[in-house]
């Protein structure tokens, strides 16, 4: 069974982490198919929007380290930067449904989501700096928009989980439900989404998005440029043995 589950019914593009056993975690291939997805979705008249789910337990916890130490993001054209261009540009409504750990991209795809829904279990965390590494998906601009300098700062800088109420108290999540009824609440709303005409959806989203749509591809560009140095020096190099050695990375040389 694939690793991304593609679902499109009645209006709605439904994609579903399905990668339990790791956490979710995602791999390049999975880019590749979540790129693949969405970009069909906003060329697809028929789809209304997409919703993006992963588990009651987990939604994911981010890139999996081995394919990415394997098959690091060297160009634009790489499958992680294609998804994270498409869903910057997309144009229809993006829902999300977050239970459990939504580490990383997990959490920084939510940024481009316009409707999320957390589970009361969901933990949200953008740990790059302890990877040695720094903000993807335009995050080091619209963290700090969303949350407020200091808060941001808090989130990036230490790269700790923050838990769903904290996301709705500052505007990431939209609300907070048991875990159970996380995934079938975004799909109700889905559903209003889908019977509305889509002309109206297109339209609102570009009018709300459109001060800052440059900005946002300028940053996510920015940010590529240093992801990729950045994975190539000592911290990171440094980080990542660690974690595939299972021990605490030691960065007081560095």
């Amino acid at each position: 069974m694939s690793d991304i589950l593609v679902h499109t019914e009645a209006g709605i593009t439904t994609l579903t982490f399905n990668r339990l056993d790791k956490k979710n975690s995602i791999t390049a291939a999975m880019y590749a198919t979540l790129a693949d997805a969405v970009e069909a979705a906003a060329a697809d008249p028929a789809v209304r929007c997409v919703v993006f789910q992963g588990h009651e337990t987990v939604f994911s916890a981010g890139n999996d380290i081995a394919d990415f130490l394997n098959n690091p993001p060297a160009t634009e054209d790489s499958p992680v930067f294609r998804f994270l261009r498409a869903i910057a540009r997309f144009p229809k409504p993006l829902i999300a449904a977050v239970c459990g750990p939504a580490v990383g991209i997990g959490t920084t795809l939510l940024f481009h989501c316009d409707l999320v829904y957390a589970g009361d279990n969901a933990a949200f965390s953008m740990p790059f700096v302890n990877l040695g590494l720094c903000p993807e998906a335009a995050s080091s601009l619209l963290v700090p928009q969303m949350l407020g300098y200091h808060r941001a700062a808090e989130a990036l800088l230490l790269g700790e989980p923050f838990m769903a109420e904290a996301a709705l108290e500052v505007g990431l999540a939209n609300r907070v439900l048991p875990p159970s009824e996380a995934a079938g609440y975004a799909q109700a709303v889905a559903r209003k989404l889908a019977a509305k005409p889509l002309a109206s959806l297109v339209e609102t989203k570009r009018l709300m998005k459109k001060g800052n749509a440059a900005q946002v591809m300028a940053t996510m560009a920015e940010e590529g440029a240093s992801f990729g140095r950045m994975l190539g020096e000592p911290a990171a190099k440094e980080a990542f043995g660690a974690f595939m050695e299972r021990r605490k990375p030691d960065f007081s040389q560095l």
